[in-house]
């Protein structure tokens, strides 16, 4: 027991010394001129001091370390917050910027097929999926003054006709449509017949009950007979594709391409009134 107890002695006044050592050494440290004893004790402290310093920088950087990718993480999360919130708003610009283009071309459409037309510019609020090139329902009504067979159009030509109407809104039969049948004529020889939805196709036309000696050729455009109370005269239809016979062998038929992109109709024309000599 006495050789512990000895042992622990020693060892505080190890502990001790080197208090008084290092206490010498940084009273000492304040002095201009240093004492031998306080320069050897400094001497003897250096290299301690020095792995002590190390090991102090080394266990400090790897505290800092975690907290410095915490604050990169949420650095990053602002950053892509902000280019989300960009992104967004470079989109909505676009399709801005898209939606005017298309009212200025509903605003200045002015050609010859429709300088005598009044109509009021609808927006495209709804289509049937089961039957896409049926009929759409647009964002004018009975409140705008919309009546039924009423003819609707686009800048390109021909869109179809108002079917019913309620206060808001409007349902038009797409010229798609196989219910649809509208009067036209072949705008070069001025042949006569009649345009339809075919069923089942993807908004193909044909114009079927075309005199078999006045046959059209491919390319030629088809315009708006204008018989009739509900379509005015010379409004486009569409796209002479080819040209065959009926069953019947009485008359000839030609497949059309409309010359309105139903894909991809977003606002139309409602012609509320048409003033053939410009009244």
């Amino acid at each position: 027991m006495s050789r512990i107890s000895g042992g622990k002695k020693l060892i505080f006044l190890g502990v001790l010394v080197i208090i008084l050592l290092a206490g010498l050494h940084f009273t000492a440290g304040n002095m201009s001129k240093l004492t031998p004893l306080a320069s050897a004790t400094r001497d003897f402290l250096a290299p301690v001091q020095r792995v002590v310093t190390i090991a102090g920088r080394e266990v400090s950087g790897f505290i800092s370390f975690p907290v410095k990718l915490i604050n990169v993480a949420k650095r990053n999360q602002v950053l892509e917050a902000r280019v989300s919130e960009l992104e967004g708003k470079l989109s909505q610009y676009q399709e801005a910027q898209q939606e005017n283009t298309r009212l200025k071309q509903l605003l200045n459409f002015n050609d010859s097929a429709a300088a005598n037309l009044s109509t009021l510019t609808a927006a495209v609020v709804a289509r049937d999926s089961g039957n896409w090139f049926g009929s759409i329902i647009v964002n004018a009504g009975s409140k705008e003054g919309i009546k039924k067979d009423m003819a609707v159009i686009t800048p390109a030509g021909l869109v179809g006709r108002v079917i019913n109407v309620s206060a808001d809104t409007a349902e038009v039969l797409l010229v798609t449509d196989p219910r649809s049948g509208v009067g036209c004529l072949v705008q070069d020889n001025r042949a006569p017949g009649v345009v339809e939805g075919v069923a089942g196709s993807r908004g193909e036309l044909n114009m079927v009950h075309i005199p078999a000696d006045m046959a059209p050729r491919k390319g030629d455009k088809i315009i708006t007979s204008g018989f009739g109370s509900i379509y005015p005269k010379g409004i486009p239809v569409g796209t002479v594709l080819e040209t065959q016979k009926e069953k019947s062998g009485l008359f000839k038929m030609a497949s059309l391409k409309p010359v309105v992109d139903f894909n991809r109709l977003e606002e139309v024309l409602i012609i509320t009134s048409a003033h053939p000599d410009g009244e």
